[in-house]
Formats: C-alpha cells, sequence, structure tokens
C-alpha cells in the first residue's frame, strides 16, 4: 500500500497572534523580530494609556516603516504627557523620516502640543526650535500667530527667524506688521530676510 504524504501545514497568518491580546502578551508581540507583530501589536496597544511608555521605546528602535506608521497612529490615538514627550524626543533623532512623522502626529495634538510649544521654541537645538515651527504649520490652534511672532522676535538663529517667517507670511495679520519690519532691522545684512518680510508685508497691505 502506498504512503500517502501529508499535505504541509498551512503558512501562519498576521493574524494568527503568538502572544495573548491582553496587555502583558501584546507587549510582548511589540518585541517580536517579526515586524508583521509587532505592527499587529502597536494597533492593538493604540486604545491603552499604560502601554504608551513601551510604544514610545518602540517607536524609538523601530526600523520598519510600516510598523513605525503603527506605532506612530497608536500614540496619536492615546495622546498625554508620555505620548507626546516620546514624539518630542523623535525630532532630536538623525532619522529624517522618524522626524517628519514626529511632525505631523504633534500636529494631529493641538491641546497636548500647546502646553509645550513655548519650550519647544525656546530649545537650545536650533534645530528642535526649526521642527517646532514646522509642527504650528498644520496645528489648528488660536496661539500659531502669537507664537510665531515671539520667534522673530527674539529668536538669535536667522535659519529659525526665516523658517517662522516663511510661515508667517502665509498665516500673519495686520498685527504682524512692527515684528517683521523690527525682524528687517535685526538681520539687516541677511538678503532672504529682507526680501521675505518685504513679501509679508506686502501681502497684509
Amino acid at each position: 500500500m502506498p504512503l500517502v504524504k501529508p499535505p504541509p501545514p498551512a503558512p501562519r497568518t498576521v493574524d494568527e497572534r503568538r502572544h495573548p491580546r491582553d496587555r502583558a502578551g501584546l507587549l510582548a508581540q511589540l518585541a517580536s523580530p517579526d515586524p508583521g507583530e509587532r505592527r499587529w501589536a502597536a494597533r492593538d496597544l493604540g486604545g491603552d494609556a499604560a502601554a504608551a511608555p513601551a510604544l514610545v521605546a518602540q517607536l524609538l528602535v523601530e526600523p520598519d516603516r510600516a510598523a513605525q506608521d503603527a506605532l506612530l497612529e497608536a500614540l496619536t490615538r492615546i495622546g498625554g504627557e508620555v505620548a507626546v514627550g516620546g514624539l518630542v524626543r523623535c525630532l532630536r533623532t538623525e532619522a529624517s523620516g522618524l522626524r517628519n512623522q514626529a511632525i505631523e502626529a504633534l500636529a494631529a495634538l493641538p491641546a497636548e502640543v500647546s502646553g509645550i510649544m513655548d519650550g519647544l521654541l525656546t530649545d537650545p537645538d536650533p534645530d528642535v526650535r526649526i521642527f517646532a515651527v514646522n509642527v504650528l504649520e498644520s496645528l489648528r490652534h488660536p496661539r500659531v500667530e502669537g507664537w510665531l511672532l515671539s520667534v522673530i522676535e527674539r529668536d538669535p538663529h536667522v535659519n529659525v527667524c526665516a523658517a517662522a517667517l516663511d510661515l508667517l507670511g502665509e498665516v500673519g495679520s495686520e498685527r504682524a506688521g512692527p515684528a517683521l519690519r523690527g525682524l528687517k532691522a535685526r538681520f539687516p545684512d541677511e538678503p532672504y530676510i529682507g526680501f521675505a518680510a518685504d513679501l509679508a508685508l506686502g501681502r497684509l497691505g
């Protein structure tokens, strides 16, 4: 009688979880070598504020773009101090893609970000201050113009002021006029500052 070869086992799909779907199981899955499992764990933890520290820790080392997206989405859903603090830490990374994603995520949390924006705009690192201005570009908050005015009135770094000036030229009102003229006086030898300030003043009438 010929031997009947048994059929091969069905391949395991992403949805077949190796860990329980409680918090402990999902946190274990978050450290899986399989990026698909990490992605699903991040999605499942998106409503659990207690998981925010683990999500932040994984985001800072996550190499897979799809898993990064899931981690950022989860932190945006959770919000709060830990999530926002983790997103701010991403602004200091050398990974430009992660920085840009963090900027978008922070802009989606206007209530939380408004409480830390003054600190971001006075951070010792001028790059972080520029990234904070980039957050303002999409942040729906009534203080956006006021924050931009504080930058062009006080920030000593020309590149930070230029970033704020570009945005102020789009969203500024008549109240920006004195600050724009003051900026030109602070950087008289910077042609772009003069050009962009004149352009913004012309738009304001």
